[in-house]
């Protein structure tokens, strides 16, 4: 029987260049660090692959399109005749999103692309009439996507957020900067929430997922 130890480094970014990322992924990826747009990890993709998948997911929503990279993760894990609503404030960025889904072989009827802010568009969507929210927006917004989730996702719904780890920040009490202070407030809030199920899983820039009850 091996002996344990501390999990290292090399070990984590192994661990999150483990799924193998196609021709369709690796053109958005590289579109979005053309225009300085961050995304998600392979790790995180497929850990949100995972939960689409695990959960049967027929209804998405994704809060920040960007280039196409969540949303073909997440699509590729979701039931073949579900539908992604995925919102931006950039029409540009959903341009690009667009043609990328279309390359991954999805109907453009798998998708519903609304440009605005997400803060906006929220409110207008079905009260528990999703499986999953995936949030990788403006950290500032986080509080209030999270609270919007609890409001659209069913009983057994899935809450997921990027970017949870706050560049390596929250686990430093010395780190007080804004963004990390907001960050931190959201996981805290989740951890201790009664209506929710709490993990934070160390993939990618970190990925908070919940399960609502």
């Amino acid at each position: 029987m091996g002996t344990a130890g501390p999990t290292t480094a090399q070990a984590l970014q192994f661990a999150d260049a483990y799924p193998p990322e196609d021709l369709v992924l690796q053109t958005a990826r590289r579109l979005a660090e053309e225009v300085g747009l961050p995304c998600v990890s392979p790790g995180s993709g497929a850990a949100l692959r995972l939960l689409a998948a695990a959960g049967n997911a027929r209804s998405l929503v994704e809060i920040g399109t960007g280039t196409g990279v969540s949303g073909v993760w997440l699509l590729r894990g979701m039931r073949p005749d579900g539908v992604l609503t995925t919102i931006d404030v950039e029409n540009e960025h959903q341009r690009v999103a667009r043609r990328i889904f279309q390359e991954a072989g999805f109907a453009p009827s798998r998708t519903r692309i609304i440009t605005g802010r997400a803060l906006d568009v929220l409110p207008r969507l079905t009260d528990r009439g999703y499986d999953l929210v995936f949030v990788d927006a403006d950290p500032t917004e986080y509080a209030a996507c999270v609270a919007a989730a609890g409001r659209l996702l069913r009983p057994g719904g899935v809450l997921a957020v990027n970017n949870a780890l706050a560049g390596g920040r929250i686990g430093d009490p010395a780190a007080r900067d804004p963004e990390t202070v907001l960050i931190r407030e959201v996981v805290r809030d989740l951890r201790d929430a009664d209506d929710w199920v709490p993990a934070l899983l160390p993939t990618g820039a970190g990925l908070l997922t919940a399960v609502r009850r």
